[in-house]
C-alpha cells in the first residue's frame, strides 16, 4: 500500500516533470533565461522588458529570470555545459576568465535598429576604457556590457573614527579600533588594496603601477598580505559576507571594509536611526569593480539576450535600477546624471564618466567618485590557477588564532538576523545592498 509520503513524492515529481514538459513545448526562441546577481535588479524591470520586446520585434518573450550570489557557483554551470543560460552577469574576473576560456559569444548590436540602440549611445567612455582593460588581446567591449559597478573602501562610523584614521588601509588593523571591525569574507576585494597599502613606496618610485599589483599573485606578496591580515586579526570582531552592513547601522562595529553599494544601504538605514556612517576610498588606493552582461556560449536565444542587454542601459530603466539597488549603471547618458544632482554634495569631476560637461557637479560621492579617487583605483585580474594560493591564505587567516571577539560577533549576528529579516521582510526598502561573493 503507497504511503501518504510516497503520494506526496509522487506528486511532486508529477509536478516537475510537467512544468519541463511545458516549458519544452514551448518554442526556445519565446523564452528568455536570465541569470543574475540576487536583489540587482528594480520591480516591474522584467516584465517592462517582455511588453518592451514585442513592440520592437512583433514577437512575445517570457523571461526565466534566476538569481545567484556566488561568481563561481555561476560559472560551474556554464562551465559544465548543463545550463543553456541566454545571458549572465558575473563580475569583472570571471568575464575576464570566460573570454579566456571561449564560453561567450560575441555580441552583435547591429541586430538592433539604431533608434534604439541605447548601448552604443549611452556608454560611458570610462566604462568602455576599464573593459578595454580586463583582457589585453580581446577587447571585452565586444562581448559584454557593464550592468553596475562601484569601489572597494571603508564604511567607517563617523561618530567613532575620525575620517583621517578611516582614509588609510590601516584603520583595520589600528588597535583603537580592535573589537569593532568587519572584515569582507570575500578575499580577492580584500588582498588587493591590502597590497596596495604595502606597496606605496614601490608605487611611489615608479617601480610598479596599480595594474601590476593587480596581476600579482607571487609567494612573497601573499606573505606580506597574509602577515598584514594576522596583524588585524586580533581586532577583527567578523569576517562576513553579508550582514557587516547591518552590524554597522546598529553601532556593533566602528569599521568595515566593504562595497560602495552596501555603505549607500547602511548609510541610508543608519540615518534613519540616527546613526552617522559615512564611506571613503582610503588614500593609498584601493579596486573598482564591475558586473557585466555577457551572453554563454551555450544560449538558445542570442537575439532576445541582446535586446535585453540594450534595454538595461536605456536612461530610465539604468536609473530606476539604480534606485532599488544603491549601485551605480554603466549608462553614461546626461539624464542618468540629471536624475543623480543633489545640492547638498560638494561638486565633484565627474567628466571621465559624463564628459566634459560633468567637470563640476553635485552628487553623491558614494556611488560616484570624484576623478582624483578613480585615479587611485584598479581593475582585478583573474589568477587562473594561482587563485587557489590566494584561497589557502585565506582560510589559513580565518582558521588560525580566532578572537573570542569572533564568537560574540557570530552570535549577535545570528539573532539579529532572526530579528531583523522577520520585521523587515515585508518591508520594502529604497536601496538593497547586493551580496557578492567575489573569490
Amino acid at each position: 500500500m503507497t504511503t501518504m509520503k510516497n503520494l506526496t513524492k509522487i506528486f511532486a515529481v508529477a509536478l516537475a516533470l510537467t512544468a519541463a514538459i511545458s516549458l519544452s513545448a514551448k518554442d526556445r526562441k519565446d523564452i528568455l533565461k536570465v541569470y543574475n546577481w540576487s536583489d540587482y535588479m528594480a520591480e516591474g524591470v522584467i516584465d517592462d522588458f517582455e511588453q518592451w520586446y514585442k513592440e520592437q520585434t512583433g514577437n512575445e518573450i517570457e523571461v526565466i529570470y534566476m538569481t545567484f550570489d556566488v561568481n563561481e557557483a555561476m560559472l560551474s554551470k556554464i562551465e559544465k555545459g548543463h545550463e543553456d543560460y541566454d545571458l549572465v552577469c558575473p563580475s569583472d574576473y570571471i568575464i575576464e576568465r570566460m573570454l579566456n576560456t571561449g564560453l561567450l559569444l560575441p555580441l552583435d548590436f547591429d541586430a538592433i535598429p539604431d533608434s534604439i540602440n541605447y548601448i552604443y549611445k549611452y556608454r560611458s567612455p570610462y566604462i568602455q576604457k576599464m573593459f578595454s582593460e580586463i583582457n589585453p588581446d580581446i577587447d571585452a567591449n565586444e562581448y559584454s556590457v557593464a550592468f553596475m559597478w562601484g569601489t572597494t573602501g571603508i564604511i567607517y562610523n563617523k561618530d567613532f573614527v575620525p575620517e583621517e584614521d578611516a582614509s588609510t588601509w590601516n584603520v583595520v588593523r589600528n588597535p583603537k579600533y580592535a573589537g569593532k571591525v568587519l572584515m569582507k569574507d570575500a578575499p580577492r576585494d580584500v588582498f588587493a588594496p591590502i597590497l596596495i597599502c604595502l606597496k606605496q613606496k614601490e608605487l611611489q618610485e615608479g617601480t610598479v603601477t596599480l595594474q601590476d599589483l593587480m596581476h600579482d599573485s607571487s609567494d612573497e606578496s601573499l606573505e606580506a598580505v597574509k602577515a598584514f591580515l594576522m596583524e588585524a586579526k586580533g581586532g577583527i570582531c567578523g569576517f562576513e559576507a553579508d550582514l557587516g552592513k547591518e552590524q554597522m547601522t546598529k553601532n556593533r562595529a566602528y569599521v568595515s571594509l566593504n562595497w560602495s553599494g552596501d555603505a549607500m544601504w547602511a548609510m541610508d538605514e543608519a540615518e534613519a536611526v540616527g546613526v552617522n556612517l559615512g564611506y571613503i576610498v582610503p588614500e593609498e588606493g584601493s579596486t573598482v569593480w564591475f558586473d557585466g552582461w555577457v551572453i554563454p556560449k551555450y544560449a538558445q536565444n542570442v537575439t532576445a539576450a541582446t535586446y535585453f542587454i540594450d534595454f538595461m542601459s536605456r536612461p530610465d530603466i539604468a536609473i530606476r535600477n539604480m534606485e532599488e539597488t544603491g549601485y551605480v549603471a554603466s549608462c553614461g547618458a546626461p539624464e542618468v546624471l540629471a536624475s543623480q544632482i543633489d545640492s547638498t554634495f560638494a561638486p565633484i569631476d565627474l567628466s571621465y564618466f559624463f564628459g566634459e560637461d560633468a567637470k563640476s557637479v553635485c552628487v553623491n560621492p558614494v556611488q560616484y567618485p570624484d576623478r582624483a579617487v578613480v585615479e587611485r583605483c584598479a581593475l582585478e585580474h583573474d589568477w587562473g590557477a594561482d587563485t587557489e594560493k590566494l584561497l589557502d591564505m585565506w582560510q589559513n587567516v580565518k582558521g588560525s588564532q580566532t578572537s573570542p571577539v569572533t564568537f560574540v560577533i557570530i552570535g549577535i549576528v545570528l539573532i539579529g538576523f532572526v530579528v531583523y529579516f522577520v520585521s523587515k521582510s515585508n518591508a520594502k526598502k529604497s536601496r538593497r545592498g547586493k551580496s557578492r561573493s567575489r573569490r
